[in-house]
């Protein structure tokens, strides 16, 4: 679409909110990187575009992580917060305004949306008492996540509510658990009954809505498909959605249902219009864009603004049913979406990217590494389409795809012309007769089939085809051997010609890649080209006339730098390894292992705080096992009472029946790196004592305590 023939477009476009717990991984980084490509294409054609995002700030486990630290829930989000919008500068993400959803704005905005929904006529806001398992200690009812017992079909204990049996894999609710008790306290959960809001998803007028939107949006074939299975015939498999919560919980209060919250998926896709409002009533709306003198209500109410939504595919179900029937049924000045876009997940060597477990790859320590952000956008544009299709991070295809492409192939086309340009012809650039038509034309062809991909959201389509081009480029100007050309005063006129073909070439291409290269192609623009702007989309069909001395763009990958970010990062202190482990609590403290015994030094001794650093848990021994080829290694599984298991290789298989360790509690190292080792990655470390006479003795709490209790 070019701004030429069409009026410019109006976008509201977000990403899925980050939750404000945590800095970002890869995998939020990866949605960010395919909505700001689409977005800065948008713009390159003149658009309007009005991108926005903004933290989700609510929810028990943003209030629970804030009570382990020590402060508040507006503490945390403030400095995790902080730390997104630094990744976000660090990966050249162009929002126009970021927010978060503990704001004034987003606290408006949901109650009101809430009474709206209430006032419809019949109202879709209903009462029903329900019962919850409730934490008599912790004070609190309990998510199913927080709920932990025994398999009712196959008897293995320690296994979460609402979650596969990782044994038979059967789903047990909380009521279907044998001797249930709360990952929080280890307490035995009581039902309790409370009443609770819920949206009327299953309304008749609702459901018909829902299956007039799902058919008139161009949804992904594949969303379509697994949107019509939620709806079932009818709407018959839809159920009502809770929309509140007893306290204590970090949210947004519900205006007449004193000491009850809004559950955060409530607010939390609310958090779109509260950043859009914050972007029209803060005038950043009219700075970037200063014929828009429109009010928030009056643009979000304008029915030619399109909404777009980049999400996950794990979070469909929210976007597709619950958002657009809230939007619809709340009414003016509100809008369902145009279009909501899914991408898969980012993994790592066909594993799903956990940080936790030692396989994700931190954003931050990628930055700090020294590398390109703008190797990371290339390369994942290059494996991006319009499907719902996981991607795969491959270091070897990572450094090949850089070093080739981006350095080999695009950069390598202005180092080399740019030599002879500056040398022979002062910056001056000139065609033979008639190429200029025919370059102007195949520009114009490549600009068009890079647009349509573009839009389409297939980056990889136009990836290869810009090193199509590039390739081309190359291969012609060896062909002309320049080098030979330079030496014959009589051919400088061919000289000129194909070197100012070949820069024709690098600002096409540069202007292709634009979206997906934002700073190299700024500094090619303003201080190759001299212009005094970013390049926009109709400039690569413009020939250039002259250039600028020609700087170095982008260093080719060093592999060293992807194995230094591969590998797990290492814990400070270092400690010292048990025999075939990796620690024991003694030499993670940096005291000698005859400390008990022997008088310390000033060099022995370590202060509180240090002591702070190691989290140590009470952790439950769920399965132990021998290790085929290990003379002194046990697996261990331990359950520290949160939402997974660790593996732990500890070497103690010379005291110990592994049969007779299942179910046994004994302390661990809860944050200690994840450790690569020759048989698995080790989660931990369990604390063993040692002497110099024989035996290994693993230490054990006294009779009351729980898994995941914090040692003091």
């Amino acid at each position: 679409m070019s701004p030429a023939t069409k009026s410019p477009r109006k976008l509201f476009v977000t990403t899925a909110l980050p939750y404000a717990n945590a800095p970002f991984h890869i995998g939020h980084i990866m949605e960010y990187v395919q909505a700001d490509i689409w977005v800065r294409f948008q713009r390159m054609q003149g658009h309007q575009v009005h991108f926005v995002c903004a933290d989700d700030a609510h929810g028990a486990a943003i209030m629970l992580k804030a009570e382990e630290e020590g402060i508040t829930p507006e503490q945390l989000i403030a400095r995790v917060g902080k730390s997104h919008v630094e990744d976000w500068q660090r990966y050249a993400i162009s929002f126009n305004t970021t927010h978060s959803t503990h704001s004034p704005e987003n606290v408006e905005l949901a109650q009101s949306i809430y009474r709206k929904l209430c006032d419809h006529k019949p109202s879709l806001i209903g009462k029903k008492t329900i019962e919850q398992f409730y934490d008599p200690v912790k004070g609190m009812f309990l998510a199913d996540r927080y709920i932990k017992g025994t398999c009712p079909k196959c008897g293995t204990k320690d296994q979460y509510a609402g979650d596969g049996c990782e044994h038979c894999g059967t789903t047990n609710a909380p009521t279907d658990l044998i001797d249930p008790y709360s990952v929080l306290t280890g307490a035995k959960p009581e039902l309790r009954a409370s009443e609770h809001l819920f949206f009327r998803l299953s309304d008749p007028a609702v459901v018909e809505f829902l299956e007039r939107w799902t058919k008139e949006t161009p949804l992904q074939p594949e969303m379509f498909n697994k949107i019509q299975e939620w709806l079932g015939g009818g709407g018959k498999e839809l159920n009502d959605w809770d929309i509140s919560r007893e306290p204590p919980y970090f949210g947004i209060e519900i205006p007449d249902e004193p000491g009850k919250c809004f559950y955060v998926w409530l607010d939390a896709p609310i958090g779109y219009l509260a950043a859009l409002k914050k972007h029209f009533d803060s005038g950043a709306a009219r700075r970037d864009y200063p014929d828009e003198t429109r009010t928030f209500e009056q643009f979000i109410a304008d029915p030619a603004v399109e909404q777009y939504h980049f999400i996950g595919k794990d979070i469909v179900y929210f976007h597709t049913l619950f958002w657009p029937a809230m939007l619809k049924f709340a009414g003016a000045p509100y809008k369902v979406p145009d279009h909501v876009f899914v991408h898969g997940f980012l993994t790592a060597l066909g594993e799903k990217m956990s940080k936790s477990r030692g396989t994700g790859i931190s954003p931050q320590r990628y930055v700090e590494l020294g590398m390109n952000p703008e190797w990371l956008r290339y390369y994942i544009a290059a494996k991006l389409n319009d499907r719902v299709e996981d991607i795969d991070f491959n270091p070897d295809d990572f450094i090949a795809r850089v070093n080739s492409d981006l350095v080999g192939k695009y950069v390598n086309i202005a180092s080399r012309a740019a030599s002879f340009i500056a040398k022979h012809f002062d910056g001056r650039l000139a065609f033979a007769d008639g190429v200029a038509r025919q370059l102007t034309e195949g520009a114009h062809g490549s600009l068009l089939d890079a647009a349509a991909r573009y839009n389409g959201r297939q980056y990889g389509q136009v990836v290869r085809d810009a090193m199509a081009i590039a390739d081309r480029i190359n291969e012609v100007f060896d062909q002309a051997k320049p080098w030979a050309l330079a030496k014959d005063p009589q051919r400088h006129a061919e000289l000129q010609d194909i070197c100012s073909r070949a820069l024709h070439g690098f600002k096409l291409l540069t202007v292709l890649l634009s979206p997906i290269l934002p700073m190299t192609a700024s500094a090619v623009a303003r201080n190759f080209f001299a212009l005094d702007r970013d390049f926009a989309w109709t400039d690569g069909a413009i020939l250039p006339t002259h250039i600028g001395a020609y700087a170095h763009l982008m260093t080719r990958i060093d592999p060293k730098l992807v194995d230094a970010l591969l590998e797990p990062p290492a814990p400070s202190p270092q400690p010292s390894p048990v025999p075939g482990e990796g620690g024991n609590l003694a030499a993670s403290l940096g005291v000698g292992k005859n400390a008990a015994t022997t008088s310390t030094n000033d060099a022995d001794t370590i202060s509180i705080a240090d002591f702070a650093k190691v989290d140590l848990r009470i952790a439950r021994i769920v399965n132990a096992e021998h290790v085929d080829g290990a003379e002194k290694l046990l697996k261990l599984t331990l359950d520290i009472g949160d939402s997974r298991t660790r593996t732990v290789f500890a070497g103690i298989k010379s005291a110990y029946d592994p049969a007779l360790l299942i179910g046994r509690l004994t302390p661990m190292v809860a944050n200690l790196a994840p450790r690569k080792m020759k048989f698995g990655m080790s989660e931990g470390m369990v604390l063993a004592a040692s002497g110099d006479g024989p035996g290994i003795f693993l230490l054990a709490p006294d009779d009351g305590a729980q898994p995941g209790m914090r040692v003091k």
